[in-house]
């Protein structure tokens, strides 16, 4: 039997206290939001804040959308998250300019299928791929899922799987996809930024069921 485990990351975090919750949860991962326009934005000093309550082992993801590269800079130097995420129209040069880890947002909801070989041209340094249900040149956030049997083929590098996934539907996306992470900001929410415990709880335990459920699928060596 495998061992299966599903990368979870809890993204638009504005209090100290949710960051600690989710950590305590065993989530991977924690997104703190520098996208101007966003309703869960943060000051460097609200980062700052959020950044001393992340214990050890637990990512620190810094979301820019179109930021130019003295806002990245000083996020970079006042925040030091773990891992850099665009989620505008950056290309994979800028991404790559700051020699750091990054996934880049790839926008699932048009209606031209996306290819897993002109993502591979287009981001050859990313660390990852994060496919999201808005459409081109949409902001995410949107709250509806995509139509998941569009995950390209063969891609390359690890995806995370964002876009209307809450504690509802996340089991059934983990089976249908694969992915190696799934990402959530609004499907653990009371109100923007503000997370609910309970919401968190439930979609954790859902994914750890989707895990099991891969895990026992597998066939057994021998």
């Amino acid at each position: 039997m495998s061992m299966t485990r599903t990368r979870i990351k809890f993204c638009g975090m504005t209090r100290a206290g949710d960051v600690r919750l989710a950590a305590e949860m065993g989530v991977d991962a924690v997104g703190l939001i520098f996208a101007r326009g966003s309703k869960r934005q943060l000051s460097l000093s609200e980062a700052r804040m959020l950044r001393a309550a992340v214990p050890p082992l637990v990512d620190v993801v810094a979301l820019f959308r179109n930021n130019n590269r003295e806002d990245v800079r000083e996020v970079i130097r006042a925040v030091r998250p773990t891992l850099l995420q665009f989620h505008g129209e950056e290309d994979g040069l800028f991404c790559a300019s700051f020699q750091m880890p990054w996934i880049k947002a790839v926008p699932m909801g048009g209606s031209t299928p996306v290819e897993a070989r002109v993502l591979q041209q287009q981001y050859p340094a990313a660390s990852g791929l994060l496919l999201d249900s808005h459409a081109p040149g949409g902001s995410g956030g949107s709250g509806v899922p995509f139509d998941w049997t569009q995950v390209p083929a063969g891609l390359h590098r690890p995806f995370l799987l964002a876009g209307g996934i809450d504690a509802d539907n996340v089991r059934a996306a983990v089976l249908a996809t694969r992915p190696w992470a799934v990402d959530v900001s609004s499907g653990i929410e009371s109100a923007p930024g503000i997370k609910d415990g309970e919401k968190m709880q439930r979609f954790v335990a859902q994914v750890r069921l989707a895990d099991q459920d891969l895990a026992e699928s597998e066939p057994v060596a021998g």
